[in-house]
């Protein structure tokens, strides 16, 4: 294995994970499945005690270790507070001089290898499916799921988390985007001309709502991150990933759980509430703010791809990236929000 940290990590093995399980008296029996993450690698690992627990090992200089463990005791405080989320395990290292454990508890491995150093965490394997939002009541239970989630929140701040600063993230995602150059000649100056103007009109939408009451959130509250089970004891919604978790309004972490025309929208965020209401206060303010945060994931999004291609699993995944057809759809996106947010 290389010593190049990077290297290493597009090079992680199931015989590596199995190892490093294995360092913290984790027995697994030999069952593992990598699981659908592209910023982590994250696998499920079956243990010689009956129990299924998902590792995640995480990318190298996207976070740091004061952040990671920022985001383990928020996970913590959420399960505390009987949120259903799934919180790390608090890990015990046998006499190995290659692992040290952070954080209190300690939840973060630190394991070198090969000259290398890895960082993972570990939590217990949840089981569910995504939430079906046609099925009446879904809406309402997943407010009032988010609803207590931002309670636990407000308790507090993030002081090692981003803070979302809507302006300043746009005009990171172009930069990022050009830098890398991944536009394609054609098309870049369209592409160009309608991110700029989406950056500017999304600035504006913020500056119009005034100074923003920011609280712990989620982050990336989209479907996939969240499980929903059945069952009639501790049934309904479940966090599995805060990876994104940061500062931001409130509305981020309800936005992406409606779409539509805007009537199909206003009914399901009033069924939204419906749930959240009981356990937060919301500032109805935020609901303009739908349109200019969808812009902001559009540009972000196109900067993480360009930022993430050089690990082979990005242009195995999203082999329509960097073609002059996805930045022509992105320009008639673009400007499809610019009028969205303009209306």
């Amino acid at each position: 294995m290389s010593a190049n940290p990077a290297a290493a990590y597009l090079e992680l093995t199931p015989a590596r994970v199995l190892d490093a399980l294995d360092a913290l008296g984790l027995r697994p029996d030999g069952r593992l499945l990598q699981l659908n993450s592209y910023e982590n690698r994250v696998h499920q690992v079956m243990l010689e005690d009956g129990r299924a627990v998902v590792t995640k090992f995480y990318r190298p200089g996207r976070w740091s270790d004061a952040q990671i463990l920022e985001e383990h005791a928020f996970a913590l405080e959420l399960a505390d507070a009987e949120v259903p989320v799934a919180a790390p395990m608090p890990l015990h290292a046998r006499a190995d001089p290659a692992l040290r454990l952070l954080g209190q508890p300690p939840t973060l491995a630190h394991w070198h290898v090969d000259g290398v150093l890895h960082r993972f965490s570990v939590t217990p394997r949840r089981a569910g499916r995504e939430p079906e939002l046609e099925r009446t009541g879904t809406l309402q239970r997943l407010g009032g799921f988010i609803g207590r989630l931002h309670a636990v929140g407000r308790r507090a701040a993030f002081s090692q988390r981003l803070h979302m600063d809507p302006a300043r993230d746009a005009a990171a995602a172009i930069d990022a985007i050009l830098g890398l150059d991944r536009l394609t000649t054609n098309e870049a100056a369209p592409w160009l001309a309608a991110a700029r103007s989406a950056q500017q009109s999304l600035s504006e939408a913020f500056e119009r709502h005034g100074p923003l009451r920011q609280l712990r959130l989620h982050g990336d509250c989209h479907l996939g991150n969240i499980l929903w089970r059945d069952a009639d004891v501790d049934g309904g919604p479940q966090l599995v990933d805060l990876d994104d978790a940061c500062m931001g309004p409130a509305v981020q972490d309800l936005w992406m759980l409606v779409s539509g025309d805007a009537a199909t929208m206003d009914a399901q965020f009033a069924e939204l509430l419906q749930g959240y209401l009981p356990w937060c206060d919301f500032d109805v303010r935020e609901r303009q703010l739908i349109e200019p945060l969808r812009t902001l994931r559009m540009l972000r999004h196109s900067a993480w791809l360009a930022q993430r291609w050089a690990d082979p699993a990005f242009p195995a995944a999203f082999a329509f990236f960097g073609t002059p057809a996805y930045w022509s759809q992105q320009t008639t996106q673009l400007r499809e929000q610019l009028e969205l947010m303009r209306g």
